[in-house]
């Protein structure tokens, strides 16, 4: 049977799901530049006025990975993180998924990071890292080395997808948000082990975890979303009440469950972990990495540290978070701020 966009469009106006072959041949167009801008914009929004399926948007991060510079060589003998989040959840907090990734590191594991620079929050990780005199331009043959050397690598997301060109100029003429806006997550190039992932909306919180048990079946992950309180939810876990998600193993999805009470790393509010702009970022992530911010940011790094510490040892999360909190107020990570 030959597919053809005029179908795949005419089955996104009918608000009908695409099948994988039609998902997968949509996004080899889009990724190839081969669609006309009318074409690559009604395909985006027919996809969001029907709501994207787990098997459309792990098509759309096949394409994406199929077109990127992948990283090849890492060693199979220990996990490889990803600490990251979809952002989107306008809270202009602090650099918190960067400092637990840099916490990792100082404690002996391997973390490649896949990031950009700040879209809708104060500051991304790779203004962060900048900041921080880390370096944005490591290519994909020298990740090995350099993650034996500190444990700890960027990926600067537009190094890595040149492809995204194609897309970029309809998706800033559309100006909504569209699947793009959750594939970050799916798309790091080094295609680590495990995966501490936040989602800004909780209602994308089954597709992406869905998604990605599609998209990386031996991954081990946990998919979250944290509490907000009156200023709504975060991509991270958060010291201000309970948060949920997905345990993703095996290719499965498993509902999850943490309360930030229940290892005495509660008791917050939003207004704790807000930053203002670049400099007050920096200012944060610094305090954070040498044991002196403020005991809301602790606590955050804290909570998604040993949520982390566990997914990547198998031990039990109590006994991580209680390594992850000595680790913080300790300012274990210290070494990546200068000092």
């Amino acid at each position: 049977m030959t597919i053809d966009m005029r179908d795949i469009l005419d089955t996104l106006g009918n608000r009908g799901d695409l099948t994988e072959e039609q998902a997968a041949y949509a996004f080899g167009q889009l990724f190839e530049g081969l669609l006309t801008p009318a074409q690559a914009g009604a395909l985006l929004m027919g996809l969001r006025a029907k709501g994207e399926t787990p098997v459309e948007l792990a098509c759309a991060a096949r394409a994406g990975l199929a077109k990127a510079r992948l990283v090849t060589g890492l060693p199979t003998d220990r996990p490889v993180l990803d600490i990251v989040g979809t952002g989107g959840d306008r809270t202009s907090s602090f650099n918190c998924s960067t400092a637990v990734s840099l916490y990792l590191a100082a404690l002996g594991h391997r973390v490649v990071k896949h990031g950009n620079r700040a879209v809708s929050s104060s500051s991304g990780s790779a203004d962060a890292l900048e900041g921080l005199g880390l370096p944005l331009s490591t290519g994909p043959d020298n990740v090995a080395a350099e993650l034996a050397k500190t444990g700890f690598v960027f990926l600067f997301a537009p190094n890595y997808h040149p492809a995204f060109a194609h897309i970029a100029p309809v998706r800033r003429e559309l100006g909504v948000r569209t699947l793009f806006n959750l594939m970050g997550p799916l798309l790091n190039p080094a295609r680590p082990s495990h995966q501490l992932l936040g989602v800004g909306q909780p209602a994308a919180l089954p597709l992406m975890a869905e998604t990605l048990a599609l998209t990386a079946p031996g991954v081990r992950a946990l998919v979250i979303h944290g509490a907000g309180g009156s200023a709504g939810g975060f991509d991270e876990l958060t010291p201000f009440g309970p948060a949920t998600g997905f345990e993703v193993a095996a290719g499965k999805a498993v509902p999850f469950r943490l309360d930030p009470a229940e290892f005495s790393l509660s008791g917050f509010s939003p207004e704790d972990v807000r930053v203002a702009d670049k400099p007050a970022a920096l200012k944060a992530i610094k305090a954070v990495l040498t044991g002196r911010a403020n005991a809301a940011m602790q606590a955050m790094t804290a909570l998604n540290l040993g949520a982390a510490l566990m997914l990547a040892s198998g031990k039990s999360l109590q006994s991580c978070m209680t390594e992850a909190r000595d680790a913080v107020a300790d300012g274990a990570a210290r070494g990546f701020a200068g000092e």
